[in-house]
């Protein structure tokens, strides 16, 4: 779970607007261009190349670890 006062200070870095905690908590939405940033052991990864917008999620490397 993401600290309240640390969401408050995050902003997304493309658009520079804030972002929310999506619906499932696995992300953080950007309020005006809806990347959607994952959060990996809780922590954000606000990287431009991380982000994916919503129904891309199968993208994501996070839910496939097979060694």
């Amino acid at each position: 779970m993401i600290d309240k006062e640390l969401l408050e200070v995050l902003a997304c870095p493309v658009c520079k607007e804030p972002v929310e905690l999506t619906a499932d908590g696995k992300g953080l939405k950007c309020v005006k261009c809806d990347r959607i940033y994952p959060i990996r052991d809780g922590i954000p990864i606000m990287l431009e190349e991380e982000a994916y917008f919503e129904g891309e999620e199968g993208s994501s490397s996070e839910a496939e670890e097979t060694g």
